[in-house]
């Protein structure tokens, strides 16, 4: 498919994001073509398991529910080695960060070697081990503070109001976020509320906060409301943003950093 047809392709999934539903004659006015050719990419998208087709058009291919750590750990595994890549860049001596939990954040650590004198706020179990084992092998020399709180064994995370009073007591140049969905229209959104509360902290504790989202989050909302992307200052993805959010993202001075 040409380049223009993996564009719309991209605009279609974040359109099904942001409404749910997407219908056939719609989306060919919309992109000027014909309906027979957003027939073959729904039918494309359907196979790469993106979307359900139905009558007219194609509605979301899954239910909205956050898959355990272990399951996340190994879904658009080279995607997060990208984002991880691209947001460890942002990173500059003397910078006192905080990496939010998940497997996208986690990338970024293997990306530290000649950053120097960071302080590193962690709420990842996986995240704080494997900052641990750089440290013990010399690959990491600065400070490691774990944020404490109550555990979710299954998401190998802390969250809830003991982790919220902690980060109300520091401030930090640059967060790193992770979210399960990123909308011009809804902003940042989680699966979890309490994640999402605890999430806002983080974004409040920065002067500079940084999205990371792969292509399957991006256009989509979830259940819980993170934060409006106008407190966003960058967002790291590994494909382009949809055309369409283009001047959005220009008026609310958000620079979105991806593979060129």
């Amino acid at each position: 498919m040409s380049l223009a047809g993996e564009e719309r392709k991209r605009s279609i999934i974040a359109m099904l994001g942001e409404h749910g539903k997407v219908n056939v004659s719609e989306l060919s006015r919309h992109f000027e073509v014909s309906t027979e050719t957003i027939r073959r990419d729904l039918d494309e998208l359907e196979k790469d398991n993106k979307l359900k087709k139905v009558y007219g058009g194609a509605v979301k291919h899954k239910p909205d529910i956050e898959l355990a750590y272990s399951e996340r750990e190994i879904i658009h595994a080279e995607e997060k080695r990208i984002i991880g890549d691209l947001a460890a860049n942002l990173i500059d001596d003397n910078d006192v960060i905080v990496i939010d939990e998940g497997s996208t954040a986690m990338q970024m650590l293997h990306c530290l070697d000649g950053k120097r004198n960071l302080t590193i706020f962690v709420c990842s179990i996986p995240t704080l081990t494997l900052l641990i084992d750089y440290y013990n092998r010399g690959s990491y020399d600065g400070k490691i503070i774990f944020i404490g709180g109550e555990v979710n064994p299954k998401h190998l995370r802390v969250s809830g109001p003991i982790a919220e009073k902690i980060m109300e007591d520091f401030y930090v140049n640059k967060s790193f976020i992770s979210v399960d969905g990123v909308s011009l229209t809804n902003g940042l959104t989680s699966y979890d509320y309490d994640r999402a509360l605890f999430t806002r902290k983080l974004i409040r504790s920065a002067e500079t906060v940084i999205a990371l989202a792969d292509e399957s989050k991006i256009g989509k909302r979830t259940v819980a409301k993170i934060a409006e992307l106008a407190g966003v200052r960058y967002v790291v993805s590994n494909i382009p943003p949809p055309s369409d959010w283009q001047q959005g993202l220009q008026d609310l001075g958000i620079s979105w950093i991806h593979p060129k």
